[in-house]
């Protein structure tokens, strides 16, 4: 049996029945036509090189477009040749990446660059399993690079993709499981355009981004609409199917920023492993040490410590960073940041030490001088931004 028959027979298992080979000519006809006249020009469409497109493939994952292209060309511009992303340095790294978040994609790019190195003599591998094998490397990532810059047949199937055909074809499956995301791909086996599959890829995308969007979504404007199963039965509303996401797990934290004598901020850096792994913060205290009841350190009517609660918050800090402080009880803002799992809300405060343990504490001190060669993430440069406008006590 043929990998096309057993594309298609996957597909009627789960109730999608394709196109003829015609049909789906004239719908790459169709959809290539619209891409040429109207493609977003982006500067990663302006090269082949692998290396390029893989980084800015790296960068797109959860941030948007418009965001991605400084960063993009700050990064190519700092480390253009990937014996370069090789030998960097994680500060130079992580400060690169500042603000764009989920800081493990970068980590394992420059792993996967020493792969590069070390098992392909510096060059970017042109085979898709050679590619995916790459740290950091799944299959949508794998098939972009592979077709983009290869000119390879790979679909690259992401959450636009699976919503362009979910529509097209009045797809019954939830596209948040990760067993669906197999048949989209072999859907696209057999609907990219062998000649043209990188362009095919970036159209899809172009399309999700452009009209067939998650929201304000105005089928009748597609260049695709006749092909639309779900613009043409009125059903479009209906997909794609996506159950709820999980709840956000909530934390609440009691965040301090504690100048030296010198005018330098202490921070802590965080664990090698979890959330902002290896970054810097401000001291963040789970207000589960300071609580009493019926107080919350967010969102509750509360606007400053008790004295209870300062002398919890002066004892915990003297236990765990060996530092004797003292405390301005009064809130100096309120900062919410969200992840994709979790949402940190942040209660700031401002302190100053007055003393030490024998122990002395374990914390490091910027001066802000400095920041801006220091790779800070997002939410301790929200607090800075309210600390920096506010005088100390």
């Amino acid at each position: 049996m043929t990998n096309c028959m057993k594309n298609k027979d996957l597909l009627k298992e789960k109730g999608i029945i394709m196109w003829s080979d015609d049909k789906i000519e004239a719908f790459q006809k169709t959809l290539l036509d619209w891409y040429d006249a109207n493609k977003r020009d982006l500067p990663w469409r302006r090269t082949s090189n692998p290396y390029y497109i893989w980084i800015s493939e790296i960068m797109l994952q959860q941030t948007q477009v418009d965001t991605v292209i400084p960063y993009y060309e700050r990064f190519i511009d700092t480390l253009p040749e990937i014996s370069d992303l090789a030998a960097a340095s994680e500060d130079t790294l992580l400060k690169l990446w500042e603000g764009l978040g989920y800081y493990s994609r970068v980590r394992n790019m420059k792993v996967a660059a020493g792969q590069i190195m070390a098992d392909h003599n510096g060059i970017f591998p042109e085979d898709y399993d050679a590619i995916k094998s790459l740290k950091g490397i799944g299959p949508y990532t794998a098939g972009a690079v592979s077709s983009i810059a290869f000119n390879r047949p790979h679909p690259a199937v992401d959450g636009n993709v699976m919503r362009v055909l979910s529509r097209l074809f009045e797809i019954e499956l939830d596209i948040g499981k990760a067993s669906s995301r197999k048949v989209f791909e072999e859907m696209i086996h057999l609907l990219i355009d062998r000649e043209r599959p990188g362009d095919f890829n970036q159209a899809l995308m172009d399309l999700g981004a452009t009209i067939c969007t998650p929201k304000n979504y105005k089928p009748e404007t597609s260049p695709v609409k006749d092909f639309n199963a779900s613009y043409l039965n009125e059903t479009w509303a209906r997909y794609p199917i996506k159950q709820g996401k999980k709840k956000v797990r909530e934390e609440n934290y009691v965040v301090l920023a504690v100048p030296t004598d010198e005018g330098e901020y202490l921070f802590q850096k965080r664990a090698s492993e979890g959330v902002l792994s290896g970054m810097w913060t401000f001291l963040m205290i789970p207000t589960e040490v300071i609580n009493e009841d019926g107080w919350k350190s967010f969102g509750g009517s509360a606007d400053s410590l008790t004295d209870t609660q300062a002398e919890l918050l002066v004892d915990y800090i003297k236990n765990e960073y060996g530092l004797i402080i003292a405390c301005d009880n009064n809130l100096k803002g309120t900062y919410t940041h969200i992840f994709s799992h979790l949402k940190w809300h942040m209660s700031i405060y401002e302190a100053v030490v007055i003393g030490e343990t024998e122990t002395g504490h374990s914390l490091h001190a910027i001066h802000p001088d400095d920041f801006p060669d220091t790779a800070f993430p997002v939410p301790t440069q929200k607090v800075w931004e309210m600390v920096n406008t506010i005088t100390l006590f």
